[in-house]
């Protein structure tokens, strides 16, 4: 299991927000995203979810892994969730995933595990 994480200031996006809010929005989310993202917390939590599955797959936001490479969605319950870019699953050889997002004290976190068969993965304890 790989496992990311990451944190944001809720502030931070924000400001972003009042200064470029089309042009924030559209660097790193999917217009279904933008559709769920109807807040500022909203907006913090799928930025630090997607660095944090970044960070789990070990590549953080790069040419190999990009913003628009990770999907956030929401169940019916309104849990988070992520999908990926189907080349990265079967290079890695994704077999489960688990998101979590938290907003507390102007801050939005998240953390995300990453299953894979890959013999490449990072994984140091076994």
């Amino acid at each position: 299991m790989m496992t990311g994480i990451d944190i944001v200031k809720i502030e931070r996006i924000e400001k972003l927000l009042e200064k470029h809010p089309d042009k924030v929005l559209k660097r790193f989310l999917h217009e279904e995203e933008i559709a769920l993202a109807q807040s500022a917390e909203t907006v913090a939590g799928f930025y630090a979810a997607k660095e944090a599955v970044s960070k789990a797959l070990g590549h953080g936001i790069s040419a190999t892994c990009g913003f628009h490479d990770i999907k956030i969605h929401k169940d019916s319950r309104g849990a988070p969730y992520f999908t990926l870019k189907r080349e990265l699953v079967e290079k890695l050889q994704i077999t489960k995933c688990a998101l979590s997002i938290s907003h507390d004290g102007g801050f939005a976190i998240a953390v995300a595990c990453i299953w894979s068969k890959s013999p490449s993965g990072r994984e140091i304890c076994h």
